[in-house]
């Protein structure tokens, strides 16, 4: 399947098969994820892996979408916020990977990177979500290339969702990923068209003196 196969084909997945899911499909995803692009290439994303039908059971008390339960894998999709304690280490690897050459950032230390924005907590959290965001949608991209389903779910009591699966306030749990066979695919749901989503397009235009 082509990637542009991929992207028609993938869908919310809410109804699964029983069967299980390979450890060697499961690898695949992650290294989808792994790949993935990320600001200041800081890889906030973390995973933890639920198999265990107790585990997934204990979930579906804690999320309205139960059905994401069902599937026989759930990837539970967190945020590292102690990532930023490296930020030295990763402005240095792409300086010395001239990353940044013949653009303003070339020369640029961490200290300058971070001033650049506030770091409230909020903002913190913000930002790292939007780069763990990235690497769930390579997850479901990959999964529907190996002909498994999934379906973002944001539903949930996240401090119950770490209490069962065992994660410290290390991290933040931003979605619960059920992976799985599709037992139904749902028919293409509309779409807008693409001049519906542009908003404004500056066309390059000759002017005379």
């Amino acid at each position: 399947m082509d990637f542009s196969q991929v992207i028609r084909a993938r869908r919310s997945i809410r109804k699964f098969k029983p069967d299980p899911v390979p450890d060697t499909d499961i690898k695949e995803l992650l290294e989808a994820a792994r790949l993935a692009p990320s600001g200041l290439n800081m890889q906030p994303w973390r995973f933890a892996i639920v198999k265990s039908r107790s585990v997934r059971e204990k979930l579906s008390k804690v999320t309205l979408a139960t059905y994401a339960t069902e599937a026989p894998v759930i990837i539970v999709c967190c945020a590292d916020l102690e990532v930023f304690s490296s930020i030295q280490d990763r402005v240095t690897e792409l300086q010395q990977a001239g990353a940044f050459s013949g653009t303003c950032f070339q020369g640029y230390t961490a200290n300058e990177f971070l001033s650049g924005g506030e770091l409230s907590e909020s903002s913190i959290k913000a930002n790292l979500a939007l780069n763990v965001a990235i690497s769930i949608e390579h997850i479901a991209l990959k999964a529907v290339d190996l002909g498994l389903g999934t379906c973002w779910i944001a539903t949930f009591d996240e401090k119950e969702v770490k209490r069962i699966v065992g994660i410290s306030d290390r991290y933040s749990v931003l979605a619960l990923l059920p992976v799985g066979y599709p037992a139904a695919v749902p028919k293409l749901r509309p779409r807008l068209s693409v001049d519906d989503i542009i908003i404004k397009t500056h066309q390059t235009a000759n002017f005379r003196e």
